[in-house]
This record gives C-alpha cells, structure tokens and sequence, in this order.
C-alpha cells in the first residue's frame, strides 16, 4: 500500500555480493518494490565479457539508461522501493575501471561522464545506500558458484579493482546516508539471524523508521 512517507532504498556492491538476494529478500520482509538490474535481458553482457574494450562504453550506456530510468520511476511513484545497483556505480567504478584498464577510449569515457554528470545532477538521491563490502576470494566463491558462463574467465585484476573503487566511492559518498555491511562472515540466506541483523542496521539508520517500515 502506498503511504504518506515513502522510502527509496539502494543496494550496492561489486559482482556477486549477493546485491540481487538481499533486495529481494528485504522487498520481501518489508513490502517495498523490488527493482533489479538488467541481466537477462541485457543485449550487451555476453558480448561485452568476450570482448571487454570493444563492447565497454554500450554496454555502459546501456546500464546508464536502464537505471536512471528505474531511479526516475521509484522516486516519482508511490510506492516505497530497493534497488539492486545503482547508476552512481556505473560512472564511479564501472566506467572508471574500464577506463583505467585501458577497456575504454578516452574520448567514450570522457562522453559517457559527461552525459552522467548531467543526468545524476537532476536526480533525487536515495534515501539511504547500502554498500555490501566482500573479499576477493568469497566473490569469487559466489561467482563460481552461480555459475553463469559468461563470468567465469573474469579476471582477478578486474574484481579486485572493482573493490578498490567500491571502497573508495563508498568512502566520499555524501549525497546520503549510507550503511556499509561486511558481508565476508554473513550467510543471510541460510541464517535468520544474519538477515535480521542487516534488517536492523536498516532500521536503525533511517530518520523515524515507523513511517516506513510497515
């Protein structure tokens, strides 16, 4: 049911964090909308794993869109909602990454920040920002684990940079407030307990949590 008081929550974290079970999991608990990345139905992502530098800045473009679109959507509705990743992720690591690695032209990444800058400056933050911190090893045990094909050659070098950057975005983020969970000893899927703990942290951050949590 939508209320008087909505909230916007965002979960961010590198790949295979747990980002897509945890949001579904709290929309679940809570009664927000889930709103997710697009992977499945995304044109670029097989493509781009095969052949990062020339497939890098659509594939950016594209994550671009979709989520500027899903944040435009949950803060102009009704309904409270949690989002699995966010468009600040895509300008602040993804992009930074490739670029660095030498996966993105100069002039692409140069654009494709621009075109950001503009976009994210006529976007209403969200209301907190979730940052699911993992190690190296445990994100490549989850990644192996899922088993999608088109992420197992990955190299270390591009996750471990990812972290770095994770680490370093996370660390100036001040458009609100944000909660870091280090999720290395965490298994909220299989223990209650691990679930209720993180839906404390949340509740504990937010400004007069009554009017949000139903």
């Amino acid at each position: 049911m939508p209320t008087s008081q909505k909230l916007f929550i965002a979960i961010a974290g590198n790949i295979g964090t747990g980002k897509t079970t945890l949001t579904e999991m709290l929309a679940e608990r809570f009664q927000w909308q889930a709103r997710f990345e697009s992977v499945s139905d995304n044109p670029y992502l097989q493509d781009f794993y095969t052949d990062m530098r020339r497939w890098s800045f659509p594939l950016q473009i594209y994550f671009m869109t979709h989520r500027v679109k899903t944040h435009e959507e949950i803060t102009q509705g009704e309904f409270s909602a949690v989002q699995d990743r966010t468009v600040y992720e895509d300008a602040n690591i993804f992009a930074r990454n490739l670029y660095e690695q030498g996966l993105m032209e100069k002039r692409d990444y140069e654009n494709y920040i621009e075109v950001y800058r503009i976009v994210s400056q006529r976007l209403a933050p969200p209301d907190l920002m979730i940052y699911l911190r993992k190690s190296l090893p445990r994100l490549k045990d989850q990644i192996k684990k899922r088993g999608r094909a088109y992420e197992q050659d990955m190299p270390e070098s591009y996750l471990s940079d990812l972290n770095r950057y994770y680490d370093e975005w996370i660390g100036g983020y001040t458009l609100g407030k944000k909660v870091v969970i280090e999720s290395d000893d965490l298994d909220f899927v299989s223990r209650p307990e691990d679930f209720e703990r993180i839906c404390k942290k949340i509740i504990g951050s937010l400004d007069q949590p009554d009017f949000f949590i139903r």
